[in-house]
């Protein structure tokens, strides 16, 4: 199965309102088109859910509870999760500030927001991403999550040049070996420039769900956006289809070897 956390692009007029930015400014967040890039999952077998929610809104690849006490009017609960170095970023649950750095709200919110976006956002995308895994591993005894997201140009904090695509593993942990070394070998021969858990070995999705021992594998693929639309203006170049050709080549691969790869010694 295939999951998109960041690729939703509904935004609500509440949220619009409530923030310094513009359009074009909170979309710089978006994982944009990830969905449509994967979207072959389920000819091939596969099942794909992505959030219809923007990230700026309620970030799904983050623990629920991670939220900037600086951001709210009111007093956080004791048991909210206030020093992540996530939330020291900015990038929480309720993010501070979108992927450039520029904050978003003109105002300080009232914890009741963030309950009511997590209630109504993440909840329900972890539910049903949950389930579907309990309900893959009720039928085939196993399960592999390949968590889709993009990554900007300036994802590199040392200016380091951004490689095509960032295989995450959380360093070897949160999938089996083979599935990983598949994932490499299928997207260099398609002529991508691979790096693995650098810089992204792994979000929330990854690590919390990624349980080789019983028996669900997770990896994570961040693909540089600049492939497939010009970063400027978020608007589709003609390097889309290439992307979605080779994605949904590398999911038909997937498809075809997931059972082997996932087996002790597989691959």
């Amino acid at each position: 199965m295939f999951s998109s956390p960041h690729s939703g692009r509904n935004y609500d007029a509440k949220f619009l309102a409530s923030s310094r930015l513009d359009a074009l400014a909170l979309r710089r967040s978006e994982d944009c088109f990830v969905d449509e890039i994967f979207a072959a999952a389920p000819a091939h077998g596969g099942v794909l859910i992505a959030a219809e929610f923007p990230r700026a809104w309620c970030d799904v690849n983050r623990e629920p509870w991670e939220l900037d006490p600086g951001m709210f009017e009111d007093s956080l609960p004791d048991w909210v999760n206030t020093g992540s170095p996530r939330v020291a970023a900015g990038l929480g649950t309720l993010a501070r500030v979108v992927s450039t750095g520029a904050a978003i709200y003109r105002d300080r919110l009232r914890f009741a927001e963030a309950e009511h976006r997590i209630a109504t956002g993440w909840q329900p995308y972890h539910d049903a991403l949950a389930g579907l895994i309990r309900s893959m591993q009720d039928g085939f005894g196993t399960c592999l999550l390949v968590d889709c997201h993009s990554m900007p140009a300036h994802a590199c904090e040392d200016k380091r040049p951004v490689p095509d695509i960032v295989l995450g593993d959380a360093y070897g942990t949160t999938c089996s070996h083979a599935v990983m070394r598949h994932a490499e070998h299928f997207l260099v021969r398609r002529g991508y420039i691979v790096r693995r858990n650098d810089p992204y070995a792994g979000g929330f999705v990854t690590r919390h769900y990624g349980k080789p021992a019983n028996g669900v594998h997770c990896l994570q693929i961040e693909i540089a956006r600049r492939l497939y639309v010009k970063e400027s203006s978020l608007e589709k170049h003609p390097g889309f289809a290439r992307v979605t050709d080779d994605m949904s080549a590398f999911v038909e691969s997937l498809a075809l070897e997931a059972e082997r790869l996932m087996l002790p010694g597989g691959g």
